[in-house]
């Protein structure tokens, strides 16, 4: 099986109602250098969802990024998304897949338990999601994975893991060298005065000596 291209910098949006705003940010992140882009609201209805993950679909299929939308696998195929992002309290892996089809990506977020890592990628999960790694003003009361996590997962699974959780330019190094092939990032994108500057300076993480060697061992591992 061919793994999706799950690393570097992996945006989440933030809950905004301005479609055409949450637009401009989101080029914005793409032209720093977002690798995949996660289309989150937990407060719009579900004619607003719709209208910005279709917006935002387009975007993303224009500039050949991969666009995911977390949490409804029939908003994601509405849309167009090349995959859905998965909670626990979510549908399952495989009434996702039945729904999405065998060439759409699924990623599963399982906090700070292996195990559930495990049994997402049994089921047929293309990548898991692991966090919080430090405190996040997007989830305030998630709970906290320990970063020794991304070094037995690195070891234990064969799809890949991103971390998630309060991440920024200055601690994001640490969970690559750890093992997180990608890292999913909102409040310090989109909540940034120069948004694009900020997408770069998470893409260049990912361009050093050190995170490439860490790309290719998990490559071959």
């Amino acid at each position: 099986m061919v793994q999706p291209e799950i690393d570097g910098l992996y945006a989440v949006t933030p809950d905004v109602a301005d479609s055409a705003n949450l637009v401009m940010m989101t080029r914005e992140v793409l032209s720093g250098g977002a690798r995949l882009i996660q289309y989150r609201n937990k407060t719009a209805n579900i004619a607003l969802r719709l209208e910005q993950s279709r917006l935002l679909s387009h975007l993303c299929r224009k500039l050949n990024v991969l666009f995911i939308v977390n949490d409804h696998p029939d908003l994601a195929a509405e849309a167009g998304a090349d995959g859905v992002h998965l909670g626990q309290e979510d549908a399952p892996v495989t009434e996702a897949r039945r729904k999405l089809g065998p060439g759409k990506i699924i990623g599963v977020s399982c906090h700070d338990q292996l195990e559930l890592a495990v049994e997402a990628e049994r089921q047929g999960a293309d990548y898991v999601a692991f966090g919080a790694f430090h405190i996040s003003s997007t989830k305030p009361g998630a709970m906290a994975a320990p970063i020794d996590l991304l070094h037995h997962a690195k070891r234990k699974l064969h799809i890949p893991v991103v971390a998630i959780g309060g991440i920024t330019s200055n601690n994001a190094m640490e969970l690559i060298h750890a093992g997180a092939h990608a890292v999913a990032v909102s409040n310090a994108l989109f909540g940034a005065r120069n948004i694009r500057a900020a997408a770069e300076s998470f893409s260049r993480l990912f361009k050093q000596p050190s995170a490439l060697l860490s790309s290719s061992l998990w490559a071959i591992k």
